[in-house]
C-alpha cells in the first residue's frame, strides 16, 4: 500500500510540474493599459473610443519608385539596383543609411501630431528584421532600432502606432509594392510562411508591453487582382495563414490588436470567412478613386456590420481636394477611421512635399527610366558620376523636415488642421 501511495504521490507531483511548466511557456494574460476592440469600436484603457485619424510613413522603410519620381524603377530591389548601377554599391549603401536617418525624424512626428492626427501607420519591409541585404546593411539590420525611435517619438506626442508588414517573405501581393518577383509566393510557400510567422512572433515578443503600439497589421494588400483565376485556391490559403499568424503572435502577446486586410488591394473581404478565433481583431481596407460615397464602399460596411468588428481605412489619397474631403465625411459618418497615404514624397499629393533637386529629372530619373537590360546598356546610360552623386546628396538634404513644403490644402482635405 505504501508503494502505491508513493507512486500516486509521484504522479500528482509530475502532473503539477507539467501544468506549471505549461503555464510558464504560454502567453501571459492580456495586460491593462492597452487599446482593445469592443464591438465596432477601438476603446482606450479609460473607456473612451479612439477614432483613428492620421497618415502613413510610406517610402521610409519600404521605398517606392513614384515617391522619388521614378516610374519603371518602382520596387525596393529595383531602386537599389538602379542606384548601385548609377553610383556603385558602396555609395548606394551610404545613401540608404543617410536616407533612413533623414526621411523621418522626431520633427516629422511632432508636425503630424500638430495637425490633429492621433495615429501613424508604419509600413516596413520584413528584411529589416533579418540578416538579408537591405537598405545599406547586409547583417545586423536596424528594424528594431528604427521602430523604437518611432515608438519613442509617438509616445512623446501622444500618438498611436500601427506596424504594417508591407513587404512579406516571398511577397504577398505579386507586384512592386511587396518587393516580390511578380507572384504572391508567400501564400503558397511553407518556407516563406514559416519566416513570416517567425518574424511576427519576434516583433510581438519584443513589443508585448508597449501600449503606444495600437496593433500589428499582418500584411498589406495580399493577392493582387492579376491572379483572379486563382482566387479559389489562394483565398483559403491566405485565410489559413492569417489564422496561423494570429495564433503565433498570441503565444507571446495577448495585449495588442491584430489587423486583417482584404485581398485585391485590401478591397475584397471574401477571403475572410471566420474571425471567431480571436477576440481582439479588426479589419483594414484601402480605396483609391471611385465615388466618395457610402454606396461605393458598401462591401466594407457589410463586413463591418456582419462581423461587428472595427473597419479602418489604412490607405486612401492621391485625389482631388474635394474628393478627399467628401470621402473623409463618409468615413466619419460610418465609424471608419483612416490614415491617408502618404505623409511625404516628391512634389505634392501628401502632407509634406519634397522638392526635386535641379537636374534630378535629367540625370537620376532619366537613368532610372533608361534601358538597363544589359551591361552595355548600363554603361551607355550611366551619367557623369560627380553630378549623380551631388544630386543624391542634395536629395538627402531636401527630404529633411525643415526643407520640405507643407501641403496645407491637402492636409485640410484629409480632415486634419
Amino acid at each position: 500500500m505504501k508503494k502505491v501511495l508513493i507512486t500516486l504521490l509521484s504522479a500528482v507531483v509530475a502532473l503539477v510540474s507539467c501544468t506549471s511548466t505549461s503555464e510558464k511557456t504560454s502567453a501571459p494574460e492580456p495586460a491593462e493599459g492597452f487599446l482593445h476592440v469592443q464591438g465596432q469600436d477601438i476603446v482606450k484603457p479609460n473607456g473612451e473610443k479612439l477614432y483613428i485619424q492620421g497618415t502613413n510613413l510610406g517610402n521610409w522603410m519600404n521605398p517606392e519608385g513614384y515617391m522619388f519620381g521614378f516610374q519603371k524603377t518602382n520596387s525596393p530591389h529595383f531602386i537599389n539596383e538602379m542606384f548601385s548601377q548609377l553610383v556603385g554599391p558602396d555609395a548606394a549603401n551610404e545613401f540608404w543609411k543617410a536616407f533612413k536617418d533623414n526621411y523621418i525624424t522626431a520633427a516629422d512626428i511632432h508636425f503630424i501630431a500638430e495637425q490633429g492626427a492621433n495615429t501613424i501607420r508604419l509600413p516596413f519591409h520584413y528584411k529589416l528584421f533579418t540578416d538579408e541585404d537591405y537598405m545599406g546593411l547586409t547583417s545586423n539590420q536596424d528594424g528594431f532600432a528604427r521602430v523604437d525611435s518611432v515608438v519613442k517619438w509617438c509616445k512623446n506626442e501622444g500618438l498611436y502606432l500601427i506596424l504594417d508588414m508591407h513587404d512579406c517573405p516571398g511577397g504577398q501581393t505579386g507586384d512592386n509594392i511587396d518587393d516580390s518577383y511578380g507572384y504572391p509566393w508567400l501564400i503558397t510557400s511553407k518556407a516563406s510562411q514559416d519566416q513570416f510567422c517567425e518574424i511576427w512572433k519576434k516583433i510581438a515578443a519584443y513589443y508585448v508591453n508597449e501600449p503606444t503600439i495600437l496593433g500589428y497589421e499582418l500584411m498589406n494588400e495580399a493577392v493582387a487582382t492579376y491572379f483572379e483565376k486563382e482566387y479559389e485556391m489562394l483565398f483559403p490559403k491566405l485565410e489559413a495563414l492569417y489564422r496561423r499568424g494570429v495564433e503565433e503572435i498570441r503565444t507571446v502577446d495577448k495585449n495588442h490588436i491584430i489587423l486583417l486586410g482584404g485581398a485585391c488591394w485590401n478591397s475584397s473581404f471574401h477571403c475572410i470567412t471566420d474571425w471567431s478565433y480571436d477576440d481582439n481583431l479588426m479589419f483594414t481596407c484601402h480605396r483609391y478613386g471611385g465615388e466618395p460615397t457610402a454606396e461605393a464602399i458598401q462591401h466594407y460596411l457589410d463586413i463591418q456590420r456582419t462581423s461587428n468588428l472595427p473597419m479602418y481605412m489604412g490607405e486612401f489619397g492621391h485625389n482631388t481636394m474635394e474628393w478627399q474631403s467628401n470621402f473623409v465625411k463618409t468615413l466619419k459618418e460610418h465609424n471608419i477611421g483612416y490614415t491617408f497615404w502618404p505623409y511625404k514624397k516628391v512634389d505634392d499629393s501628401c502632407m509634406m512635399g519634397v522638392t526635386r533637386p535641379e537636374g534630378w529629372n535629367e540625370v537620376v530619373v532619366a537613368f532610372s527610366e533608361a534601358d538597363r537590360s544589359t551591361y552595355a546598356a548600363v554603361r551607355e546610360a550611366r551619367p557623369d558620376q560627380e553630378k549623380a552623386l551631388a544630386l543624391m546628396q542634395e536629395y538627402l538634404k531636401n527630404i529633411r523636415f525643415e526643407n520640405c513644403v507643407p501641403q496645407t490644402d491637402y492636409i485640410q482635405s484629409m480632415g486634419l488642421k
